[in-house]
């Protein structure tokens, strides 16, 4: 996922404290297992609720949230095509959480 979507299901930023659980653990937020890159371990009861989370943002909603981050620190496009991508990696990350809450699994991801 980009850095924009990360930040669309958060609270715009990439704080891995940031935005409202169960959304914050999607992609940043979890126990952190390493200090100098992001990788992060989401136990099962906490896949369960990112999956359910993740169920319910509908394209509409992830683009409203995408369009309203204004971060001078961002340098990334901020365009169309960007989004088709954000939307793109999202309709891959809500069917793996799906797959692994099913199954009663944690979740360890990395992210540069």
């Amino acid at each position: 996922m980009t850095k924009r979507g990360t930040r669309s299901i958060a609270d715009g930023s990439l704080d891995p404290d940031g935005g409202e659980y169960p959304l914050s653990h999607a992609v940043l937020g979890g126990r952190h297992l390493h200090e100098e890159y992001y990788v992060v371990h989401v136990i099962a009861a906490e896949v369960r609720d990112v999956a359910e989370a993740l169920h319910r943002i509908d394209k509409t909603w992830l683009r409203q949230r995408f369009d309203a981050i204004d971060d001078a620190d961002y340098a990334g496009p901020h365009d169309d095509e960007d989004f088709e991508y954000t939307w793109e990696n999202f309709m891959d990350i809500r069917p793996f959480y799906g797959r692994a809450a099913k199954a009663g699994r944690a979740v360890i991801f990395t992210a540069t």
